[in-house]
């Protein structure tokens, strides 16, 4: 069994479903194999979630490639994990991991099926403006700030904020980067 110190709790996990994660690829029938395993067999969930929090482990972004497909589909499933999950946020740095992660963030912030305490909130907005600051890839950027602009909607300092974020050197960024700023902009007015 593969053993980590994660949370200030030891987990035991199934050594033969994290090889199945080590070998994954970012292929999208790779992706759904696993997805479609998790919808099969929910009790391996906590694995998936567990690979993906130990952020020293080099499969950890494979992991949140696969999450981000679950919860896409069924948001619900992160109802028992939804605690950790947003204490996790701030240990991640892979741009691969960010941005599924955002992601998921997004489906959180949009979701009518997850009510997030403000705690939770709090950790999402976190997170979400430190990858938004840090971010050089469009596509995690477009995701945060979407996810951002969805929690403002319930707490208008975050949309203060992030207005003041995409105003900060604009003619810099790539041009995916800047029509997502455009456009979020837009429904921010």
């Amino acid at each position: 069994m593969e053993t980590f110190l994660q949370n200030r709790y030891i987990y035991q996990m199934n050594p033969e479903y994290y090889t199945t994660i080590a070998n994954s690829t970012a292929h999208r029938k790779s992706r759904d194999d696993n997805k479609n395993f998790i919808f099969t067999h929910p009790e391996y969930l906590k694995d998936l979630l567990q690979i993906s929090y130990n952020t020293t482990d080099k499969n950890h972004h494979k992991a949140c490639w696969i999450l981000e497909l679950v919860f896409e589909e069924k948001i619900e499933l992160i109802q028992p994990h939804l605690n950790d999950f947003c204490q996790n946020l701030s240990l991640y740095t892979s741009d691969s991991a960010i941005r599924s992660l955002s992601k998921i963030c997004l489906f959180l912030a949009q979701s009518k099926k997850i009510i997030l305490t403000e705690t939770q909130e709090e950790k999402i907005t976190e997170a979400c403006l430190d990858w938004l600051i840090q971010t050089k890839k469009a596509a995690n950027a477009a995701y945060t700030m979407r996810a951002l602009y969805h929690l403002g909607k319930r707490h208008s300092w975050i949309n203060e904020e992030l207005k003041l974020i995409l105003s900060r050197e604009f003619e810099n960024q790539t041009p995916g980067y800047r029509f997502a700023v455009k456009d979020l902009l837009k429904r921010l007015r």
